[in-house]
């Protein structure tokens, strides 16, 4: 999620822009890799907004080199992108080989700031903004200043914010340190089929909420909301048989829906206007919202307080007035989802990751 630098007259940024909104997909496509050698000499990767597996480096993009202890993932509690490498992380048990760092929920036109820590600083970086380590290594970054980002801790600058990539590179280039017991988000058998799921999950559900609540016009809206609903219709009858997006275990694809639908009730179907009804009145997307989030890695990621600061605080176009409501009552996460019924194990062979510190 970006820190906008587009008004100068608005000190969180400027996101309704025009008709239909489109999102820049454009990152800082460095990549940390076990044998960056071997991943130069692969082909350069096709475009894709979801990131891809078994490819080298995109254009001008470098490899940094897997160590552990090196690298400081950036990644705000409130942003459904950065979410997903705090749920990746936490699945795989990286927490003692990539260390974390949390802005608070809400950023200004310039940057995420270290507001939640003592002095306004990150306690590794010591920086009071997330732009500084953009700054260091691309003087005057022209883009957002985007989470999740990686920083190299001895040099300070930014290595990579490309969030399509960095979970599926968690699973893949980070393995020599995944916990015992990690589960295997990338299973060999399904990938060719998850593919165009996460596709269609990221361009209909992941982004379709943002298209429904930055539109700039009816027209806009109407469109975007209607392909909102086809696919959450869609994930509905999917997830009426199967207990996971994939079927019998978790996999990236939950991982990537969930930010998503965790956010929902609390921010997207208010604030968005993805309004025809809650999650929480579809039985089985509600039953496996649920599901996950009582399952270890998921639920003990998600700040709904954050999550409401920032999207009613910081989106000051939408909601000038800056009020953050106080419902919906959110203890319903908590109530028994009754999807054991359909099989199968969270963690398939594996374990969950130990409580959260």
């Amino acid at each position: 999620m970006s820190a906008s630098s587009e008004s100068s007259q608005s000190s969180m940024g400027s996101y309704v822009t025009g008709g239909a909104f489109e999102r820049d997909t454009q990152y800082i496509e460095d990549r940390i890799v076990a044998d960056p050698d071997a991943v130069a000499a692969l082909p350069a990767p096709p475009g894709s907004k979801i990131g891809s597996l078994g490819f080298g480096l995109s254009e001008g993009a470098e490899a940094w080199p897997v160590e552990p202890g090196r690298y400081r993932l950036i990644a705000a509690a409130a942003c459904p992108w950065a979410n997903r490498t705090l749920i990746v992380r936490r699945l795989l048990g990286l927490e003692d080989v990539i260390s974390l760092g949390q802005p608070g929920p809400v950023h200004d036109a310039r940057s995420w700031t270290f507001d939640l820590d003592p002095d306004g600083r990150d306690p590794v970086l010591g920086s009071e903004r997330l732009q500084e380590h953009y700054f260091k290594r691309f003087p005057g970054y022209p883009r957002g200043i985007t989470v999740p980002a990686i920083v190299d801790v001895p040099s300070g600058g930014v290595v990579t914010n490309n969030y399509p990539q960095m979970t599926l590179d968690f699973s893949t280039e980070w393995r020599e340190f995944h916990r015992p017991g990690a589960p295997d988000l990338l299973p060999v058998k399904l990938v060719d089929e998850m593919w165009p799921v996460m596709e269609r999950i990221f361009t209909e559900v992941n982004n379709g909420v943002y298209r429904c609540g930055f539109a700039g016009s009816q027209e806009a809206y109407d469109a975007a909301y209607v392909r909102l609903w086809t696919a959450m219709d869609w994930l509905e009858e999917r997830l009426s048989t199967r207990r996971f997006v994939m079927g019998d275990a978790i996999t990236e694809a939950d991982v990537r829906l969930f930010t998503t639908l965790a956010r929902f009730d609390p921010v997207y179907h208010g604030h968005f206007k993805a309004n025809r009804n809650k999650l929480s009145e579809m039985e089985h997307l509600w039953g496996y919202a649920r599901d996950l989030f009582q399952t270890p890695g998921f639920g003990d990621t998600i700040d709904f307080t954050q999550i409401k600061q920032h999207y009613y605080a910081t989106h000051s176009d939408i909601n000038p007035t800056r009020i953050v409501p106080l419902g919906p009552d959110l203890s319903n996460w908590e109530t028994p989802h009754g999807r054991e019924r359909l099989g199968g194990e969270p963690f398939g062979d594996g374990t969950p990751p130990a409580p959260r510190r």
